[in-house]
């Protein structure tokens, strides 16, 4: 897979972890985010990925931060972009099964009860459904023009 992923200062040690991992499984990582801890402001790095992604050629993105809220907020106002916070196995699998999300978001400061790179395999590994889910979907989107 082609994964572009970026993160802000409150992620950094997660994100390098999740790319390590992507790498070590053979997957293709363009990295967008940042390596230090010097505060940068979330809604640009979302931006950085999202575009990037945008431009084609990739099977999913990953934005980061320190709880992955405000990147997945962000991520979420461009057109196109399915962005799920994801906190568990069950809803990353659900992200894709039902939302074919497009990103997932993570957060470097947040207690998982699942290893996020677990989550994130679980996320990688779900297939969309399509159907029903296809129909929601498209409204969801829709609301983009509203």
């Amino acid at each position: 897979m082609n994964i572009v992923i970026a993160n802000d200062h409150g992620a950094v040690e997660l994100t390098a972890r999740i790319i390590k991992h992507l790498e070590d499984a053979g997957h293709t990582v363009k990295y967008l985010g940042i390596d230090h801890e010097e505060s940068v402001d979330y809604p640009d790095q979302a931006e950085k990925a999202c575009s990037e992604f945008k431009k084609g050629g990739y099977d999913f993105g990953i934005v980061n931060c320190g709880t992955g809220i405000g990147i997945s907020l962000s991520a979420n106002k461009i057109k196109g972009i399915r962005c799920a916070l994801v906190q568990d196995i069950y809803s990353a699998e659900k992200a894709k099964q039902h939302n074919n999300a497009n990103f997932i978001a993570f957060g470097g400061r947040v207690e998982y009860k699942d290893d996020p790179l677990d989550i994130l395999d679980a996320y990688i590994n779900a297939k969309f459904e399509g159907d029903r889910h296809q129909r929601r979907i498209d409204k969801m989107m829709a609301l983009e023009t509203k």
